[in-house]
């Protein structure tokens, strides 16, 4: 089983190298940093990847909606030449609050946009012919309202490797089954052993639907795992709560809310209904505490380093049957680093 970490990114703070350089040290196989609407996805990695040697650095996720395909594939080029091939390129639609309240743009179909963008960085990574494409989304080179008709098709100037993993950030059945047939490897933003079939049947639909050979085994299946390690396991669960009652409350509106879906999915439906009923009420205190004590200890490692130890190995031995690939820490310090790499590297 691999391990990865996210990066914090704060406006004042910056990025704790120390925390990146430890991990590196020992042994894991990555870190990742995300985007909302505050800080990008990639300007962080490209600072991680200056300053290491071996860690990998992903972006989890870099928004589609922001960037067109080429721009995405020029970036990962880039990163690719600039960093010996340690670029990781995750991609996702985000969700209509973001879309279209902050990129001022169509929510649209985002699995077809997922489709359609993988299709043409994958293309143009291969280099095979100069870019044309026609899509729901995407027609390159345009000539649709306003084009000039001087466009024409064009093949990248450098060679990026073909080989580049491409991760998707998916979590409702659709978009998982999507991954599982496209991707490389996807990055829930929760997942729970004792329920992994929420999360493993679709992408295994997926998988089956590739076809040619393609197997779990060859996908990283690469949950978010909260961290917090500490002698009080209820003050360990209390420093996760926010943040699940702000994705499972808040994150979306209240008929389109992918993080409530899953809890609900995994049979957390009074709990999610709860949490959500509050959030959107404006009592946060009240949604942090409607969620489950059991969902924080199936999705994350909390307690004791000894508990935490334990817990590990259930998701060791679903790594051992390759149902999932890497572990990505979120929020982990270097103790806790120290103290999972001790029990899985």
């Amino acid at each position: 089983m691999k391990l990865a970490l996210t990066l914090r990114v704060g406006a004042d703070s910056g990025i704790d190298m120390d925390l990146v350089r430890e991990a590196e040290r020992l042994g894991y196989e990555a870190v990742w940093c995300g985007e909302a609407y505050g800080t990008d996805a990639v300007s962080p990695v490209a600072w991680v990847l200056a300053q290491t040697r071996r860690i990998k650095a992903g972006t989890a996720i870099m928004q589609m909606p922001a960037r067109t395909p080429a721009c995405a594939a020029m970036t990962a080029m880039t990163l690719q030449a600039l960093s010996g091939n340690r670029f990781l390129c995750g991609i996702g639609p985000s969700g209509p609050q973001v879309v279209e309240g902050w990129h001022g743009v169509p929510f649209g179909k985002p699995l077809a946009r997922t489709r359609e963008y993988i299709a043409i960085i994958r293309q143009i990574l291969e280099r095979k012919a100069p870019l044309e494409y026609r899509g729901e989304h995407y027609q390159i080179p345009y000539t649709g309202t306003g084009a000039t008709g001087l466009g024409k098709p064009l093949r990248s100037i450098i060679h990026g490797d073909p080989s580049l993993k491409i991760y998707t950030a998916a979590i409702a059945p659709a978009g998982l089954r999507l991954a599982g047939e496209i991707a490389d490897g996807t990055l829930p933003f929760f997942m729970s052993p004792e329920r992994a079939e929420a999360i493993l049947a679709p992408v295994r639909d997926g998988i089956a639907k590739a076809g040619g050979g393609k197997s779990l085994a060859d996908f990283d299946l690469a949950p978010y795992v909260r961290v917090a390690i500490g002698p009080d396991l209820a003050a360990c669960r209390d420093r996760i709560r926010p943040n699940l009652a702000l994705y499972i409350g808040g994150m979306g509106a209240r008929t389109k809310n992918f993080y409530n879906d899953l809890a609900k999915r995994m049979g957390y439906e009074a709990a999610a209904t709860e949490i959500q009923d509050h959030y959107l009420a404006g009592r946060r205190r009240e949604a942090e505490a409607a969620v489950p004590d059991a969902l924080i200890d199936e999705t994350s490692l909390v307690g004791p380093a000894e508990r935490v130890r334990e817990r590990l190995q259930v998701w060791r031995a679903l790594a051992d049957e390759h149902r999932i690939g890497s572990l990505v820490l979120a929020g982990a310090d270097i103790a806790a680093l120290r103290v999972i790499a001790e029990a899985v590297l």
